[in-house]
């Protein structure tokens, strides 16, 4: 489906598609007999709500589940704030129907929709709204189907009965402060934790996160250009500041409660829980230093637990997806560093080498399991640069199920497989079943107006993965040397240098407009290996600077770059990137646009940044070292800082702490306030002049004009 605009542009096109996300299927459930495939999808450009659809295996035929204009009657959606914040921590930035969950025996599925509860059959397709506290968050029926619990921005954990019998209160406040069955701003935010509440396997009782979060101390966050509202107060945990109190909970359908205890003071971070038909719950809870961390299985009975395992890392140790998991047979499922390659275990016995450097476990099937890894170091260069792929261990060993897959989803003998091709625009979306021809499910996406054409390189003596992007139609025989942008993120979890097609669109139409384009991944940045990823502890600045240098001397050997004229772009971490390049090395980078940049890292949040920098009480030299403001004097460059003033993740704090810095050395700069813009930046007005206003701020400052 496409709607292109007279006069359409690329900018436009790309605000309005919501980055060409509208209409593309996404949150696949397979059902465990495998004869379904559950999906969201909206219908594409100017019908931006979600539908949840059913896919019949056998048929290939596609039917609406459940579409939010007939269940709402026509009228609008209605999102509370709470809602808002948990779309804002997760980037959740469609409408309708953003998420559901599935039955155990996948007769049910439910979702919220405008803060209300439905019930839908995959199989009759009859949906039907179910009696619950509105507004709800999070809905997640029992694994038997009969129940749903759910949590409301009043911190209460309630369940209703399916049949319709009756909803009641599970747990509610406590005390000023207190939530349940809600995942706190840490967790959501940094430790890929958004759920506070998992039913044990019997469906009898629910595991629940009780938090507290009147330690933690308030800022709060005004609209400037509307001074009749009044700020709105947050709770946020700044480095070397208290979290919030988080604990365990055994909640019985039944009225029982039992706390589950271990030592919250030495290891206060709820990271995981899983709980399935294998055995006991299992959690993990972490060091605040995130140095060590538990593997524990708790009691249900008693509360008591009792570790499983200790970690130790002498720099940090990730959390990753899906893990840890128990395997049918109670096996422990795990990703850990090990000899300097980042592996599967299973059990005791490490199930993969340093040839594969593991991202996820995507999901368990019986005796398998299902995992993402790109390429270890040990055969970094086998691959292309920003390789991904799909596995499966079983009792076969380790075998290769989708080149190039994002992701992969399983249930009986169904796959769902998703995959990417730098040749080719969007996902495609594979059904892929024993002895059939696999069927893809249709994307109602736009066709971009541009074409991207990455060229993959590894630079320099490190092989820094890097994309180049040179403008379409440039011929290097007449058209001669190309000023630089360089577009990185170059940061901690944030990989920009893949082999797909439209997470490189923004920056071929930069190149379209006269630049060479690098996207370099440095030193910091995920997917290659643990040594690598950790090389930037307690030296940010210093070692992903140096990174984009070496990069783009690396690439000037052999494309046609003007490094006379360099210019870096690039939004929260990359705009503290962007921001430490312009300061640090102004021989190098000639002009930066720094978006939404942390300045000063005292002011970011204390999971994320105490892992890289440590207790600011106890190494202020190194939030020193690592401060953008701190360099402020040093400032002989162009520099355009954007932020949207409702940034609740990385505040305004950080752009005036360095314009004030700035203006006090009495350094010339450009500030662009984005009035009611987060983090996120969904508005199509302000995401597409916002592409528009860097192309010309970095035009006149390279004297490209």
């Amino acid at each position: 489906m496409t709607t292109e605009k007279p006069h359409d542009t690329f900018p436009r096109q790309y605000a309005r598609t919501n980055r060409f996300t509208a209409g593309a299927p996404r949150s696949f459930t397979v059902t465990p007999d495998g004869a379904r495939v559950l999906f969201l999808r909206s219908r594409g450009t100017g019908a931006p709500a979600n539908l949840l659809w059913s896919l019949d295996v056998a048929t290939g035929a596609e039917t609406v589940l459940a579409d939010p204009a007939v269940l709402l009657g026509g009228g609008a959606e209605e999102l509370s704030d709470a809602e808002k914040a948990r779309r804002e921590r997760s980037r959740e930035t469609s409408a309708g129907i953003v998420g559901y969950a599935l039955d155990a025996a996948g007769r049910t599925a439910v979702f919220a929709l405008s803060g209300r509860l439905f019930a839908v059959a995959p199989d009759s397709g009859e949906a039907r709204e179910l009696p619950a506290a509105a507004p709800l968050l999070d809905p997640r029926p029992s694994p038997d189907g009969s129940h749903v619990a759910y949590a409301t921005p009043a911190g209460e954990l309630r369940v209703t009965a399916v049949d319709g019998s009756g909803d009641r209160l599970l747990a509610g406040p406590d005390g000023d402060g207190v939530s349940w069955g809600q995942a706190e701003f840490i967790a959501q935010e940094e430790m890929g934790r958004d759920r506070g509440y998992w039913w044990s396997p019997d469906g009898g009782a629910l595991l629940a996160a009780r938090v507290d979060d009147t330690p933690v101390r308030r800022w709060w966050i005004a609209d400037p250009a509307n001074p009749g509202r009044p700020p709105v107060e947050i709770a946020y945990p700044a480095a070397g500041t208290p979290n919030a109190e988080v604990g365990l909970w055994l909640l019985g359908l039944d009225g029982t409660r039992t706390e589950i205890r271990w030592d919250r003071t030495a290891y206060p971070y709820l990271a995981r829980v899983h709980w399935s038909a294998g055995g006991p719950p299992l959690l993990q809870v972490q060091a605040r230093d995130q140095r060590e961390q538990l593997v524990l299985e708790a009691d249900p009975a008693t509360g008591d637990t009792t570790v499983l395992l200790t970690e130790r890392d002498q720099d940090w140790l990730e959390l990753f997806a899906g893990v840890p998991v128990r395997r049918a047979d109670g096996q422990l499922v795990r990703i850990a560093d090990a000899d300097g390659a980042r592996v599967l275990l299973v059990g005791e016995q490490a199930v993969t080498d340093a040839g594969l450097h593991v991202r996820s476990v995507l999901g368990l099937d019986g005796g398998k399991v299902l995992f993402s890894a790109s390429c270890g170091a040990a055969e970094f260069e086998r691959r292309p640069p920003g390789w991904l792929g799909v596995f499966e261990y079983g009792p076969d060993g380790v075998r290769e199920i989708g080149d190039g897959a994002l992701g992969a989803v399983r249930g009986g003998a169904t796959t769902v497989l998703t995959t990417a091709d730098p040749r080719r625009p969007g996902t495609t979306v594979s059904v892929l079943r024993d002895g059939a021809e696999p069927l893809v499910i249709a994307s109602h996406t736009d066709t971009p107006l541009i074409t991207a054409r990455p060229v993959f390189r590894f630079a320099g003596e490190r092989r820094i993965p890097c994309a180049v992007l040179l403008p379409t139609g440039y011929d290097p025989d007449t058209d001669g040397q190309l000023p630089v942008l360089m577009d990185p993120y170059g940061g901690p979890h944030g990989q920009r240098v893949v082999q797909a097609h439209n997470p490189h669109l923004t920056s071929q139409w930069f190149a379209d407009q006269g630049f060479a384009v690098i996207v370099a991944d440095g030193r910091g940045t995920p997917g290659h290996s643990p040594a690598w990823e950790k090389s930037i502890n307690r030296r940010t600045a210093e070692i992903t600077v140096a990174d984009q240098v070496d990069a783009l001397h690396a690439l000037a050997e052999e494309f046609p770059l003007d490094l006379s004229r360099v210019a870096v772009r690039g939004w929260s971490y990359g705009g503290y990137l962007a921001a430490a390049a312009v300061l640090r090395e102004p021989d190098v980078f000639h002009a930066a646009v720094a978006g939404a940049p942390v300045t000063e890292h005292d002011l970011y949040d204390t999971h994320y940044t105490e892992r890289y920098y440590g207790d600011p009480a106890e190494e202020p030299e190194v939030y020193e070292a690592n401060s953008v403001v701190a360099l402020a004097p040093s400032l002989r460059r162009p520099l355009m800082i954007v932020h949207g003033l409702a940034d609740d993740n990385v505040v305004v704090a950080h752009s005036l702490r360095l314009s004030t810095a700035l203006l006090a050395a009495g350094r010339p700069h450009t500030v662009l306030p984005l009035s009611g813009v987060t983090h996120m930046t969904p508005q199509e007005d302000v995401a597409e002049n916002l592409l528009l206003l860097q192309v010309r701020f970095l035009k006149d400052a390279l004297g490209m004009a």
